[in-house]
């Protein structure tokens, strides 16, 4: 049985709807990829929410961003700037290493 043009269209269609439909319940589709000073993998966070503060398991050097949307990374656990401290942004499928003198990365926030 052979399936018609009009039906591989609809399943397009369903395919592409439940796409957006993720996207649009708050979920930056994609993965975030941590690592230490020692380039050691410290964790990898999967389709995280787009809304609110996320905190590193550990403080992290290194964040390769393969989601759909673009970060900020912070030195504090709870995404905010400390005085003299700065934020980081980092775009979609880019990768970004601290600077040693910085420290580390504890939390981010996705930009929506």
């Amino acid at each position: 049985m052979s399936v018609s043009p009009s039906w591989s269209a609809l399943a397009g269609v369903v395919v592409l709807g439940a796409t957006l439909t993720a996207c649009g319940q708050g979920e930056a589709l994609g993965t975030i990829d941590t690592r230490n000073a020692k380039k050691e993998l410290v964790e990898t966070i999967s389709n995280p929410r787009v809304d609110g503060c996320h905190r590193f398991r550990a403080g992290v050097t290194h964040v390769a961003n393969y989601t759909v949307n673009d970060l900020v990374l912070y030195p504090t656990a709870d995404c905010t700037e400390p005085p003299g401290g700065q934020s980081t942004y980092l775009g979609t499928q880019l990768a970004d290493t601290v600077a040693p003198s910085q420290g580390t990365w504890r939390s981010f926030t996705i930009v929506h």
